[in-house]
């Protein structure tokens, strides 16, 4: 079982938001959203967790781990009090991958995947004051059919792999990519599974990242509005064909980009 300590410290950081819904599901790669009666900010293992205020009442909102199980145990104002999750079995997903490296890469491989590994890190793991007001009304980056759910158990080759931490948009290569919501650009670059990426920094420890593109037309450091044109759809990094894969992070935890769609959108 997975258990998590959620205190609560002088508060500094918050953000205020109109729209009277905010995002709740308790299960795995979820969203939790809970009523802070205190004046104190929220943190989640001594760091910091989004905040902001609905209607004049202050919520933290947690972002819940794809592996965990059981509950959550928050500590408010020095009382605990755990958050049960709910069970969700998510599908499986078989794919064959023709690139053998794409599935057990080479030490060369390996060397690289740790660099980008350490230059993605600290994208997850931040946390910045400012949030952008359209936090949960998100757009799709592109439209199409989905092609992958978020949480789906992976098999490549026939080989277990983490769960997809993102949905898949079918679309044809070149195919616009624009923000989902406004924020800073804080990363691109040309990923070994992932392709040619940008990760967005919305603040508070919410990050976006669109992968495979086949051009990136931003660059670290730009402060972008929603709908904004990030790149264009493509097939590079671990891709059978191409789409966008659209990752959503929450306080390091991925969770279902669909819980902050403004709308799920036709395609």
């Amino acid at each position: 079982m997975m258990i998590k300590q959620l205190s609560v410290a002088l508060l500094s950081l918050s953000a205020l938001h109109t729209l009277a819904e905010i995002p709740n599901n308790p299960i795995a790669g979820g969203i939790i959203s809970l009523p802070v009666k205190s004046t104190n900010a929220v943190t989640l293992n001594d760091k910091p967790v989004l905040t902001t205020v609905i209607d004049g009442q202050r919520y933290a909102v947690i972002g819940v781990p794809l592996r965990a199980e059981g509950a959550l145990t928050l500590e408010i104002d020095g009382k605990e009090q755990p958050q049960i999750l709910e069970d969700f079995a998510y599908e499986e997903q078989h794919i064959e991958i023709k690139n053998k490296r794409k599935v057990n890469p080479q030490k060369n491989d390996m060397d690289r995947i740790g660099r980008e590994y350490n230059q993605m890190t600290p994208v997850y793991t931040s946390f910045s004051a400012d949030l952008t007001p359209d936090w949960n009304q998100m757009i799709l980056p592109t439209t199409g059919p989905y092609s992958s759910a978020f949480g789906l158990k992976r098999f490549f080759n026939g080989q277990a792999r983490n769960p997809h931490s993102g949905i898949d948009i079918a679309a044809p290569e070149g195919k616009d990519i624009v923000a989902p919501a406004g924020g800073t650009v804080v990363l691109t670059g040309d990923f070994f599974f992932n392709g040619k990426s940008v990760f967005i920094d919305h603040g508070q420890g919410l990050i976006s990242m669109m992968c495979h593109m086949s051009r990136v037309d931003v660059k670290e450091g730009d402060v972008i509005k929603q709908g904004d044109l990030l790149g264009a759809v493509g097939k590079t990094g671990r891709a059978t064909g191409p789409h966008l894969h659209w990752t959503v992070s929450l306080n390091n935890a991925r969770v279902n980009p669909k819980l902050l769609l403004r709308e799920d959108q036709p395609k």
